[in-house]
């Protein structure tokens, strides 16, 4: 497992990784992609919360709202994040997670 620092550009509001040997947007490619296991908020790792949704919605079939929830809290984390852990030992890139 590997850990990507964010790069944040305040100025457009956008928090980056590098990730397969290029820049890729937090919010819309490491929240549904299946390497990511969670953010780093100081010294604790958050699981992500779309992973969580994932399983429930297999389990116990949940509804829309809890896909939903689970963008939210991922914006959250990444909020007060620093970085992304990732299990893309092999550097592959982006894989969907649904």
């Amino acid at each position: 497992m590997k850990t990507l620092p964010f790069q944040r550009d305040t100025t457009k509001n956008r928090v980056t990784v590098e990730c397969a040997g290029r820049n890729v947007s937090v919010y819309s490619s490491c929240a549904y992609c299946r390497h990511c296991q969670g953010i780093r908020v100081g010294t604790r790792l958050a699981p992500s919360p779309q992973v969580k949704a994932l399983n429930d919605i297999r389990q116990r079939g949940a509804a829309d709202e809890t896909l939903m929830n689970a963008a939210m809290m991922f914006n959250t984390l990444v909020r007060d994040g620093s970085a992304v852990e990732c299990d893309n030992d092999k550097n592959e890139g982006f894989l969907k997670l649904y």
